[in-house]
């Protein structure tokens, strides 16, 4: 996939699944703006120095003026990919309403300003947006015992196929992935016993990102991909 002159957003680019994405991006051409929430995070950016990296610092993309910051000035915008978010697990019982509105702010609150914005880059010339919902997105009873997370993912997924119906006349195609366990390091810490052969490995989740991304998109909007591997 040809990416070259191609400008994309990539949030959560400091996280395992968002430094695949970016590096297979820059293979593939483009000039990537990585959202920082501070110079720290900026600093530990492991490809801050590539000349097709553009690191913001803009605070927490939940913020609305956080989100102006990181779009301001990228022109033309071809693709925003939406990797920001958070996990809270624990029975419904035990969750707090705080850690369900942290939860609805991560990955909900963040999409949404980002599509927001994203579309309205976009309205002149058409482009393309990838969320991340997760496998309990569709799969609802797989959720049990990380019910905040739950419905933010499933409200992901829902924001991303009614956006897509709405803004697919100005070219813009919207869709989403919805992984199951990954297989990071920090994933293989909390669950020593897994399998982690059936978990999907990020650069194959990536691959399937840089599709929906790409110009070579040219049908495909209002899903919400599986990307489970063998799980």
């Amino acid at each position: 996939m040809d990416f070259r002159d191609r400008q994309i957003v990539i949030t959560g680019g400091g996280g395992a699944l968002g430094r695949a994405v970016v590096e297979a991006l820059l293979a593939a051409g483009a000039t990537c703006h990585v959202p920082c929430r501070d110079l720290g995070e900026a600093q530990r950016f492991p490809l801050r120095e590539h000349q097709r990296v553009a690191l913001r610092v803009t605070g927490t993309l939940a913020e609305e003026a956080a989100v102006t910051r990181l779009y301001a000035g990228i022109a033309p915008l071809w693709a925003s990919i939406h990797l920001a978010g958070g996990f809270a697990a624990g029975p419904l019982r035990d969750t707090t309403a705080a850690t369900l509105r942290q939860q609805l702010d991560m990955n909900v609150v963040t999409a949404f300003l980002c599509c927001r914005a994203a579309a309205n880059a976009m309205a002149a010339r058409g482009g393309r947006i990838v969320n991340v919902a997760a496998r309990p997105a569709l799969e609802w009873r797989s959720g049990a015992g990380m019910t905040a997370y739950t419905a933010s993912k499933a409200a992901v997924a829902a924001l991303t196929v009614a956006l897509a119906e709405e803004v697919s006349r100005d070219g813009i195609l919207v869709n989403a992935v919805a992984p199951s366990i990954l297989d990071t390091p920090a994933n293989r810490r909390a669950m020593p016993t897994a399998d982690y052969n059936l978990w999907p490995k990020v650069e194959e989740v990536a691959a399937t990102i840089l599709f929906l991304a790409s110009p070579e998109n040219r049908v495909t909007r209002g899903a919400v991909v599986p990307v489970y591997g063998r799980s």
